[in-house]
């Protein structure tokens, strides 16, 4: 089933209205492959038929559905790994420097966590370090607009192959390796997944929450808004860190051009200033 380019405007409009995401005409193929599924689920007999059903049908399933579609999920473990090598070797030395001697927590947000690698190999980053600073705690938030995959995220079971970037220390030590029916499968442990609270969240809403980051990773998520989506984003994210914070962005993404509060660290790499006067 085809969908015209008017049908493909409006869905295009809708999707940018709910979640920011800026689908331009080359997009077209992907949406229709996408939606084509959707259109069976609801017995739509066309996308004009989706359409309408999204708009005067629908309890807002259905909408959580079609975002899951849309929504592009790649991921892996330890991912841009120079992010993780910044992270040890400069924001947790510095971070424990100033806290060693006083029980608190390390507050850390993965924004489009998709399946979950992301804050699995951010706890195991932390916690391997924090070891040697028992009285720090981690906190993870993670969050994605698409159930589909935080379901995944949630359940922590993931084929042999997709473990390849994991170091086989760190593999022994935080997951469990399936027998029988579940060879070839690995599953994260609960001390892991303990200190992670997964949600569903769109990064169009407001911001509801009361404790500040001192990490946000925000990574490969941006590149699907405009300019006027991302400084919105990016100013909610500032007013999200505590003084020093930093922000983590994809390595194909970019702050410049955006008007922003934040200092330049290194390519992909921004922080919050120290200073809280007039913020």
């Amino acid at each position: 089933m085809k969908i015209s380019d008017e049908s493909f405007a409006l869905f295009s409009a809708l999707v940018y209205d709910k979640c920011g995401i800026n689908l331009h005409s080359g997009k077209k193929e992907l949406v229709q492959a996408r939606l084509g599924r959707r259109l069976r689920e609801t017995a739509s007999r066309s996308f004009e038929d989706y359409y309408s059903f999204l708009l005067n049908k629908d309890t807002g399933s259905e909408l959580v559905e079609m975002l899951n579609a849309i929504s592009t999920n790649l991921t892996s473990f330890f991912r841009e790994i120079k992010h993780f090598n910044f992270m040890e070797s400069v924001v947790l030395k510095d971070f424990c420097d100033a806290n060693s001697t006083t029980l608190k927590k390390f507050n850390i947000w993965s924004a489009g966590c998709s399946s979950g690698e992301e804050p699995y190999s951010l706890f195991m980053c932390i916690n391997d370090f924090f070891e040697k600073y028992p009285k720090l705690q981690i906190n993870i938030m993670a969050t994605d607009i698409s159930t589909k995959v935080l379901s995944i995220a949630q359940r922590g079971v993931y084929e042999q192959a997709r473990l390849k970037t994991v170091p086989v220390d760190r593999l022994r030590k935080y997951f469990q390796k399936g027998a029988d029916r579940w060879a070839g499968y690995y599953r994260i442990k609960t001390k892991v997944k303990e200190n992670i609270t997964f949600r569903r969240f769109n990064l169009m809403d407001i911001f509801p929450f009361k404790e500040k980051y001192d990490v946000i990773f925000c990574r490969n998520v941006m590149i699907y808004f405009d300019k006027e989506i991302q400084e919105k984003v990016v100013n909610k994210y500032y007013d999200s860190l505590v003084p020093g914070g930093y922000l983590f962005i994809g390595h194909s993404e970019s702050l410049m051009g955006t008007r922003n509060r934040f200092s330049y660290v290194k390519p992909t790499i921004y922080r919050k200033s120290t200073n809280t006067d007039g913020l």
